[in-house]
């Protein structure tokens, strides 16, 4: 289908007409005369609104939310969505309020309309946010009801047809987000007819160059093949027919923009692409597929490894068909998708099959449940992120998966290309995600960052005191798993910093010989309001974090104590305390090291050693700098990077490395630099549990005949 015309803001062929009159005809189709009486008020409800306000082609602006219904009319939504969809500008262009559309039209419609509003009139930060909350309000409210998204997709779909009187950097922003957004929104919830319509426009509004160069060089392309193509579809057709099958056959071309995206992600020219022509083969009942492949595969030879069964594992839209490419006359590819009325119906209608063909007694629901799937992975997702965070999370989700995996109890999973352990892990449940500490994949063990593949079966191991590690969000690629990790993280370092901020708050009220809990709650509530804070935990989380210094906090909660000239005791460190403590990089302290903590916004505190040569920079700021010491418990293993001078003999660095390893100590990592032609400087980062093993470490390594020298090193 030509779209050009459609792009210039003209009528194209077909049956697209914008007044009234051509959607009361649509209506009458499918709809009681008392809903199409509703849909008829609904229209003069938004004409009186909308008066005298006309859009950038000079149309009456009534002929945008018209046009919009009238699409929704082809899929059959019922009466509620035709009228929200008439009225779906009102609160945003007009002075209406949502109060008079609940009040004229019931509250089912005003949350549709209120669903599809944008947020103008709220304040953000950058436009990128605006447009991400918008984003984000529009996936909820879809959630709540899925006609929101329909209309919404109606709304992009006439604008889209309509764009090509916006100017150039506005057209090609708008083509961006159909392309990335809606489209695919489109296709995740199977609403092909949709999807197509706005990857053409969104192609040619981009891209219109590239538009034109491969829409000439498929005309050409084609030459004479339209015989050749009906010729095979009286073949297909009698075969069928000698077999008793009843069946529908049908040639068609790829989709434009389906063929732009495959040559780009293979890099391949026009002629390499197997499936430009193919035929659709619609049969009655799921059994006359597989009868009807059988046929087709003896007409013609099947092409090795091109054959998908999308009946047995549908997509994650709901599609289900047979799809094969056969060697057609001349060697020309051909795929042919064979499917059912019904399977037809949901690959063209999608969740829309719902409204439209409901009153059938084998009703689709395949679309349903995915749909119902997907929204419960966004509502996991609600206040786990960002607006921006949401938006980046869901588009990923929104692409087509290819890898349908299985538990070990048989249960298919649907995952996007590229997914991993991790990935399934979260899928299955969040807990299981967050507890997941190794994998297997057929039985046998594997690391988690493994991505999946077609067929395999995946078993978590889990563990009752495991947790996520921050390293997962680098290569897991779900929405859910991502958010749920990024959540978890956020949560546990809130946990630590309040718990820090705690122990840093009591030190620095030892000063007024004042307990933390003795606090009065009248002072705490006051310091709350002065710091526009909304509970003592947000106080105790800034602290901890370093936001906030705990003495001057201190002094806020006791301004009419004196100071009793007690010496401040020095914080007890454990090593335990996470997110909120960090190790210098520049000094490497363990314990048995003299200490300094430096609070740092944002990181909590930095521990230092004494010696280390950053000290004389951060002691311009004193009030910063917080006395610490080793507790005498600590069972944990920290970093610390030696230096080592050796003759450069040939198995040099595997001897020190095999010297390292017998006194207990792992190797994080090793550099070698090459100082002359004798020796060379080998710089190892260990991991040890206090001084005293450091140094007998460097004492092994120093009785070493190779070794010349060995030193801690210290910025």
């Amino acid at each position: 289908m030509d779209y050009a015309a459609s792009f210039l803001g003209r009528l194209p062929k077909g049956k697209r007409s914008s007044s009234i009159e051509g959607l009361r005809s649509k209506l009458a189709v499918y709809m009681p005369p008392e809903s199409v009486a509703e849909v008829s008020r609904a229209y003069e409800f938004g004409a009186q609104a909308h008066e005298g306000q006309k859009r950038m082609s000079g149309e009456p602006y009534i002929s945008h939310p018209v046009a919009v219904a009238s699409i929704l009319a082809d899929l059959h939504l019922d009466q509620d969505t035709m009228v929200a969809a008439l009225l779906h500008d009102v609160i945003e262009d007009t002075p209406t309020a949502k109060e008079q559309l609940v009040k004229r039209f019931g509250q089912e419609v005003a949350d549709l309309v209120d669903g599809v509003s944008k947020l103008d009139q709220l304040q953000f930060k950058s436009k990128a946010e605006a447009q991400a909350e918008s984003f984000r309000k529009m996936m909820l409210a879809m959630v709540q009801d899925i006609r929101v998204i329909m209309v919404k997709l109606a709304d992009r779909l006439h604008n889209m047809r309509t764009l090509g009187v916006m100017r150039p950097e506005k057209r090609r922003r708008i083509a961006r987000e159909t392309l990335d957004i809606y489209a695919p929104i489109a296709n995740r919830l199977g609403i092909n007819t949709i999807r197509l319509e706005l990857e053409d426009l969104g192609f040619q509004a981009l891209y219109p160059q590239r538009y034109r160069v491969l829409q000439r060089a498929l005309k050409k392309f084609m030459g004479n093949q339209r015989q050749v193509m009906k010729k095979i579809e009286e073949k297909l057709a009698a075969a069928l027919k000698r077999e008793s099958i009843l069946a529908e056959v049908e040639s068609r071309e790829k989709h434009l923009y389906s063929i732009y995206k495959k040559m780009r992600r293979k890099g391949i020219a026009l002629n390499e692409i197997l499936d430009v022509f193919g035929f659709r083969i619609v049969v009655e009942e799921p059994w006359q597929c597989y009868q009807a492949l059988g046929i087709v595969h003896a007409q013609y030879k099947p092409m090795p490894g091109r054959f998908k069964d999308f009946i047995a594992i549908p997509r994650v839209n709901g599609y289900q068909s047979l799809h094969t490419t056969l060697f057609g006359p001349n060697g020309l590819p051909i795929e042919v998708q064979i499917r059912t009325r019904d399977m037809e119906r949901v690959a063209e209608s999608g969740i829309a099959a719902h409204w439209r063909y409901k009153s059938a007694d084998h009703g689709s629901s395949a679309p349903q449940e995915r749909a119902r799937e997907w929204f419960q992975g966004l509502m996991e997702m609600e206040g786990k992120a960002t607006s921006e965070e949401f938006l980046e999370s869901v588009k990923v989700d929104l692409f087509p998966d290819k890898s349908y995996v299985f538990t070990p109890r048989g249960d298919i999973k649907r995952m996007p290309r590229g997914a991993t352990c991790v990935d399934f892990a979260y899928a299955v449940h969040t807990d299981i995600g967050n507890r997941c500490v190794a994998a297997k994949i057929d039985r046998r063990p594997v690391p988690l960052r493994t991505p999946l593949q077609s067929g395999q079966t995946v078993e978590i191991v889990t563990a009752r005191n495991a947790r996520p590690n921050p390293a997962w969000v680098n290569f897991v690629v779900t929405a859910k798993a991502r958010a749920s990790i990024r959540a978890y993280l956020k949560n546990l370092r809130r946990s630590e910093a309040i718990d820090f901020g705690k122990k840093l708050m009591e030190r620095a009220l030892s000063e007024f010989k004042t307990p933390l809990r003795k606090v009065p709650r009248d002072r705490m509530q006051a310091v709350l309001v002065e710091f526009g804070l909304e509970k003592a935990d947000d106080l105790y989380q800034q602290v901890g974090l370093g936001q906030r210094l705990a003495p001057f906090v201190a002094r806020r909660l006791m301004p009419d104590k004196a100071t009793d000239g007690e010496e401040e005791r020095p914080l007890s460190i454990t090593g335990t305390e996470g997110l909120v403590v960090s190790y210098a990089r520049c000094c490497y302290p363990v314990p048995g090291d003299a200490i300094m903590g430096y609070l740092s916004a944002g990181r909590g505190v930095v521990i230092h050693r004494d010696q280390c040569g950053n000290l004389t920079e951060f002691r311009k700021q004193p009030d910063k700098w917080v006395a610490v010491e080793w507790n005498k418990d600590i069972a944990e293993d920290f970093n610390v990077e030696i230096s080592v001078e050796a003759q450069n003999q040939l198995g040099v660095l595997a001897a020190v490395a095999a010297n390292i390893a017998s006194t207990e100590s792992n190797i994080e990592h090793v550099s070698v630099v090459d100082r002359d032609g004798e020796t060379s400087s080998l710089t190892f980062l260990l991991r040890v549990v206090d001084q005293r093993h450091l140094e007998r470490v460097m004492r092994n390594i120093r009785s070493m005949p190779a070794v010349l020298q060995v030193t801690r090193r210290c910025t």
